[in-house]
C-alpha cells in the first residue's frame, strides 16, 4: 500500500477533487476577473472574465508567473502576488490599469484584490487573485485611489533622479505609453548649467532629463537619456507649461506644418515613426516652486487623452512633486554639509620628523545627511606632535558647522601649549558657551560632540590621551599586541561634568595609535566590543603594509554602509 502524499493539495488537486464542480462553477460563473497561482508562481486557473478585462486568452496565462500572465503593470501585480503569498497578508483593491483590449475604446480601471489559499493547516496552497472591472465608478473616487497608489510607490527614497523615474514607471502603461519627467534647474542634477549650453537648431536647453520610461523596450522614442540636457522650441507646449504653471492636453498632436514642430525636427520624426498621436503635459510643482514638466504620450493605445486623463495626472503629479520637492531639498542640504564639512578637514595629513600618519574619512550612507566627524594633526613646541579626531553628534549643517567651531577652538586652546587634559576641559567650557549661544537662538540645533586628543613626544616617546567621551584608541604595546589601554573615559564635550585626566603611554619604535570615531565601531546588529575587535584584528593583520593601505583595510571591514559618519587617523613612530 503507497504511503500518503504528505504534500498539501494544490490548487490544481482542489479543482479536480469532490469540490471541483462547485469551485469551477464559482470561477468560471463570478462576475469578477479571477486567476490561481500556485506556491510556484504558475497560474493554475484563470476564468473567462478576467480575458475580457485584459484580452489575454486563458491558454496563454497557465504555468506562467504573473508577470507573464497579465497585462499593464504586471511586473508590480507579481512582486504584491508574491507578498501575498510570503506574508500571507491579503491586499485589497489595489488599482490595476490595463491598455485597450479588442472591442474597448479606452484602457480600463481595474481594482485588483490578492489573497493567500491555505489548507487546513495553515500552509500556503497559492495565491488568488480577483479584479473587479470599476469603470462605473469612474470620477473622483477612482482618481483618489490611483493618487493613493502613486504616493506608495513614487519617493521611495530621497533620491530626485530615482523619484523621477519611479514617476515615470508608475504611469506606464496605467496612463500613457511614454512618458518623460524632465526638471528644470531648481533642481540641480548636476552637469555643465544649462544657460552655459548654446542653442541647438533654433532650440534652447530647458531641462534635464531625470526620468524615461516606454512600453517599448528601451524608450527608442526618447531623445535625450536620464541626464541630458533637453531642448526644446522657445515657443513650444513645454515653454507653455513652464510659463503659465498649468497642464496642457492636446488630444490630437497636429503635425502640419506649420506648428511648433517645424522647429524640431527630430521630434516630429520620432512622433510620426511612432504614431504617437495624444499628449499631455503636466507642470511638477510643490510649495509655490515649478520643478518641471511629466510628458505624457500615447501611440499605441488609439485612445486620445480626455479631461479625465488630465486630472488623473494632475493628482499623480502632486504627489510626486512633494516627493520630488523634499528629495531636492534634502539633496541640496546634504551637499552643503558635505561641502562645508570636507572645507572644514585638512586635505593631508603630515607628521613630521616624529610619526607617519596617514587619515580615511568616509561620510554617512546615502539615506543619513553629513555628520560631524572630525579629525586633525598638527605640531607643537619641542617637535611634538597632536592627533585629534572628534565627532559632533548630529547630521546636516548644523554638525558639520559645530564641527568647524569645535576644531578651530581645539587649535586655538593648543597654541597656549596646554596639556590633554586641560585642553578638553578648557575646550568642554567652550562647548558649553556654544550650547548655550545656540539655545538663545531657536534657528539653531544645540548639538553635543566627543573627542580624543592625543601628543605625541618623540623625545621621550611616550603619547598622553585624554578622552572626552569617546571611544578608546587602539595603540601598540611594548611586547608589540595592539590593545585598548584603560584610559579614563571622560565626558562628552558641554556638559561641565568633572574635570578630564589623560593617561601617558608609552609607544615603541615603530609602535601604531589608531584613532577613530564611533562610526567605525558601532552597528546596530552587534555590541561595541564586537566593532572594536573588528577593527584591532584588522589593524593586527596589517603586517608592513603602508598606513594609507592599512587605513583602507580596517575600513574595508564594515559589514555595511555605514549609517554614521567614518573615521579612522593612524600613526606610527618613525
Amino acid at each position: 500500500m503507497a504511503a500518503p502524499d504528505p504534500r498539501p493539495p494544490g490548487p490544481e488537486e482542489l479543482l479536480r477533487g469532490p469540490a471541483g464542480p462547485v469551485l469551477r462553477s464559482l470561477l468560471t460563473h463570478a462576475g469578477l476577473g479571477l486567476a490561481v497561482w500556485d506556491t510556484e508562481l504558475r497560474c493554475v486557473w484563470a476564468n473567462d472574465v478576467l480575458t475580457r478585462y485584459d484580452g489575454i486568452p486563458r491558454e496563454q496565462r497557465l504555468g506562467r508567473p504573473p508577470r507573464a500572465s497579465l497585462a499593464g503593470d504586471a511586473a508590480a501585480l507579481e512582486e504584491t502576488v508574491r507578498d501575498v503569498l510570503d506574508t500571507g497578508a491579503c491586499v485589497i483593491g489595489r488599482p490595476y490599469r490595463v491598455p485597450v483590449v479588442q472591442g474597448d475604446r479606452r484602457p480600463r480601471f481595474l481594482a485588483a484584490t490578492a489573497l493567500r489559499l491555505d489548507d487546513p493547516d495553515g500552509l500556503p496552497l497559492g495565491v488568488a487573485l480577483l479584479v473587479l472591472d470599476v469603470r462605473s465608478g469612474r470620477g473622483v473616487q477612482d482618481r483618489l485611489a490611483v493618487a493613493s497608489e502613486a504616493g506608495a510607490r513614487i519617493g521611495t527614497t530621497l533620491d530626485v533622479v530615482r523619484t523621477a523615474q519611479e514617476l515615470a514607471d508608475f504611469t506606464v502603461p496605467l496612463l500613457a505609453d511614454y512618458v518623460t519627467v524632465d526638471l528644470t534647474e531648481a533642481v540641480r542634477l548636476g552637469g555643465e548649467p544649462l544657460e552655459r549650453l548654446g542653442t541647438a537648431d533654433g532650440r534652447v536647453p530647458t531641462f534635464r532629463r531625470a526620468g524615461v520610461a516606454s512600453v517599448h523596450d528601451g524608450a527608442p522614442e526618447s531623445l535625450w537619456a536620464s541626464g541630458d540636457a533637453v531642448f526644446v522650441p522657445e515657443a513650444s507646449p513645454f515653454t507653455q507649461v513652464l510659463h503659465t504653471g498649468r497642464p496642457l492636453l492636446q488630444p490630437h498632436i497636429d503635425t502640419s506644418p506649420g506648428t511648433w514642430l517645424d522647429n524640431d525636427p527630430a521630434r516630429a520624426e520620432k512622433i510620426r515613426r511612432f504614431g504617437m498621436h495624444s499628449l499631455l503635459i503636466v507642470p511638477l510643482q510643490a510649495r509655490g516652486l515649478l520643478m518641471g514638466v511629466v510628458v505624457l504620450v500615447r501611440a499605441d493605445n488609439p485612445t486620445p487623452f480626455d479631461d479625465g486623463d488630465r486630472l488623473l495626472a494632475e493628482e499623480i503629479a502632486a504627489r510626486a512633486a512633494l516627493s520630488l520637492d523634499n528629495a531636492r531639498r534634502y539633496t541640496r542640504e546634504r551637499t552643503a554639509a558635505l561641502t562645508l564639512q570636507r572645507s572644514l578637514l585638512p586635505r593631508r595629513v603630515d607628521g613630521g620628523d616624529a610619526m607617519e600618519v596617514a587619515a580615511h574619512y568616509v561620510p554617512a550612507d546615502a539615506e543619513y545627511s553629513a555628520g560631524g566627524d572630525w579629525f586633525d594633526v598638527f605640531g607643537l613646541s619641542g617637535g611634538r606632535l597632536a592627533l585629534v579626531v572628534g565627532d559632533v553628534v548630529g547630521h546636516g549643517i548644523a554638525a558639520a558647522a559645530a564641527m568647524g567651531r569645535l576644531r578651530t577652538a581645539i587649535r586655538t586652546l593648543a597654541d597656549l601649549d596646554l596639556p590633554p587634559a586641560e585642553l578638553l576641559a578648557r575646550l568642554d567650557r567652550t562647548s558649553a558657551h556654544l550650547v548655550e549661544a545656540d539655545e538663545a537662538d531657536p534657528e539653531c540645533c544645540s548639538v553635543g560632540a566627543t573627542c580624543v586628543y592625543a601628543v605625541y613626544d618623540p623625545g621621550v616617546r611616550t603619547c598622553t590621551v585624554a578622552l572626552a567621551g569617546h571611544p578608546p584608541p587602539v595603540v601598540t604595546g611594548a611586547d608589540g599586541s595592539l590593545a585598548f589601554p584603560d584610559l579614563p573615559h571622560g565626558t562628552p564635550l558641554g556638559y561641565g561634568l568633572p574635570p578630564h585626566e589623560a593617561a601617558v603611554l608609552e609607544l615603541p619604535p615603530g609602535g601604531l595609535i589608531a584613532l577613530y570615531s564611533d562610526g567605525l565601531v558601532e552597528d546596530r546588529e552587534h555590541d561595541i566590543d564586537v566593532g572594536m575587535e573588528r577593527v584591532r584584528g584588522a589593524l593586527a593583520r596589517g603586517g608592513d603594509s603602508s598606513l594609507a593601505e592599512l587605513c583602507a583595510a580596517v575600513v574595508d571591514t564594515l559589514p555595511r554602509a555605514p549609517e554614521d559618519d567614518v573615521t579612522l587617523l593612524l600613526a606610527r613612530a618613525r
